[in-house]
Formats: structure tokens, sequence, C-alpha cells
């Protein structure tokens, strides 16, 4: 049988809406992100120069300060109800691949009993999970619990904006990403984000079928291929919106 999750069906759900934040369309002239031979290390990514570096920079910095400072009476009102509904430390951190594919251990409120607590995050959450606790059903309806990644910001382990960070091994369609597609690596050549063009575009949360897997590369590939900052405050504006006016969860 063939391997149906190496490669990009042009009629699979569409293949020329692939919307770029709603600045560029891949349509059936454009080269397929997903296409093309096995890489054995990162794709250098296109160069943007030092002024997009440093906008880019600046534009983290501020937004994670001010984020942090903003949501600060929200932190503690997290930690409060984290403290007194379960035993276990407020923060849960996990080891995810950062830039270049280097680990870093990111930041979350905890949401899970401590002792059911998956470190490694290669079981990911269905629904009615019974390891989540009540109040980690609230933060991860709501996203709350990705705030803490303003910290990692600050840190310079990931940007505002950029492909999501995941565990090692984390599961595609029921096998490892590291083997679900050759250019799985190339994600990891810019800094991971806290949202991102596939988070925007809908594509978020479990990856159990092979074309929810194969978008999320798919978006992940063209933001790496396309970024700038206009695309960067575009999409933080759309985050913004769905997730404090429309929230709907992983």
């Amino acid at each position: 049988m063939a391997d149906e999750t190496v490669s990009y069906d042009a009629d699979d759900h569409g293949r020329d809406a692939l919307n770029i934040a709603g600045f560029v369309t891949w349509s059936s002239q454009h080269t397929d992100r997903l296409s093309g031979p096995k890489q054995g290390r990162l794709a250098v990514r296109p160069a943007r120069g030092a002024l997009h570096a440093g906008l880019k920079k600046c534009i983290d910095l501020t937004g994670a300060g001010v984020g942090l400072l903003l949501l600060f009476p929200l932190f503690v009102v997290m930690a409060v109800a984290i403290k007194l509904t379960s035993r276990g430390p407020v923060f849960f951190r996990q080891w995810r691949y950062g830039l270049n594919g280097k680990k870093f251990a990111v930041l979350k409120f905890r949401t899970m009993y401590e002792d059911q607590c998956d470190s490694t995050g290669i079981s990911q959450t269905v629904a009615n999970d019974p390891r989540v606790t009540p109040v980690g059903t609230f933060l991860r309806k709501s996203n709350f619990d990705e705030l803490p990644q303003l910290i990692n910001v600050l840190r310079g382990e990931m940007s505002l904006v950029g492909p999501r960070p995941h565990v090692p091994g984390m599961l595609a369609a029921g096998r490892p990403y590291e083997e679900f597609h050759p250019r799985y690596m190339d994600r990891h050549s810019v800094l991971p984000g806290i949202t991102g063009l596939a988070q925007v575009n809908g594509f978020r949360g479990e990856t159990k079928d092979p074309y929810s897997a194969r978008m999320r590369l798919a978006y992940d590939l063209a933001y790496v291929e396309r970024q700038s900052v206009a695309l960067d405050v575009k999409i933080l504006a759309t985050t913004i919106v769905k997730e404090f006016f429309y929230a709907s969860g992983s």
C-alpha cells in the first residue's frame, strides 16, 4: 500500500485553498511544500536581513513583556485555582523542539493531575480525558494554559509567532512526526511560536488523520518560507480576536 503521508494529493480537500492568513494562496502553479527529496539536515531559511530579525525580536520582547504585565492578575487567579483544586506545581514543564531542533523546556499551566501528567506529550488528550482536572478543562478550552509561554518568549526560546513547538516523537496519523514526512524537521529552522499560521487557519489540536497532519506541516513550512513582520502582525491580531472573543479551545 502506498504511503499517503509523504505526498500531498492535489485533490485532497482542495489544494488551491491553502490560505496564508489572507496574504497569499497556494494554487496549482506553486511548488508543493510537501514534495521533494528527503533531507538529512534542516533547510536553510530564506535570508530576511537584520531589519526583519530586529523588528521581530522587538515585537516579541514588547509583546511578551506587556502581555505578562497586563495578564499578571489572571496568572495569580489561575495559579490559586490550580493549587486549591489539585496537588502539584502550578507550572508544567515539557521538553519540545526549538530552533534548529534544539530542545527546550516549554512552560504551561498544569492542567492534569500531577500523577497523570505526561511529560513526553506523545499521548495526546482526548475528549473528556480523565487525566485533566476541572480547572485544567477550562484552561485548555480557553487556551489560557499556554500563557506562561510568554516567559519562554522573553528567554529567547520562542517567538510570539511561528510553528508550534512539538514534543519529540509527537504522533501524526499514528506515527512519529519525524517519520511522517521527510520535510518535518525543516519547520524548526525558525523559532517556534505561541501561535502560528496553521493555528489561525484551523489546524490545531489532535493530528490523528493524515490530512490534518499534512496540512499543519504545510502551513508551518509556508510560514518558514513567507515569514514577514506584516504576516506576524496579522496572525497575532487574528489570534487575539479568536481567542478572546471566539475561544473554542484546542
